[in-house]
């Protein structure tokens, strides 16, 4: 399990999803762009958020030394998530798409 450490807490997420988290995250921050990010916990389903900006330090730690590609639909959809009012709703990652969309 990977840890997010933001505002002195700590949250375990999968490797895989973290890696995808850090880069919606870091392209956030960098554009200096503050928002939501929420997640259901395992367990008892509960929901957790947190207020994503410029001014906690945040860390990203990792079990696995190398992560496997990163899913380029799952980034889409994740960085979309944080421009909703409710900001960035962690969802599993999808299935490959079997081509463009539209095509037969």
């Amino acid at each position: 399990m990977g840890v997010l450490s933001y505002g002195g807490a700590d949250y375990e997420f999968s490797d895989r999803l973290l890696a995808h988290v850090q880069v919606v995250i870091t392209t956030k921050l960098r554009r200096r762009e503050s928002f939501a990010l929420s997640w259901i916990r395992e367990g008892d389903g509960g929901r957790e958020a947190i207020w994503v900006d410029n001014g906690l330090p945040i860390r990203f730690r990792y079990d696995e030394g190398v992560i496997a590609p990163l899913n380029r639909e799952w980034l889409e959809s994740l960085m979309d998530g944080t421009h909703r009012p409710n900001g960035l709703l962690v969802t599993p990652e999808p299935s490959p798409s079997s081509g463009p969309k539209g095509k037969s």
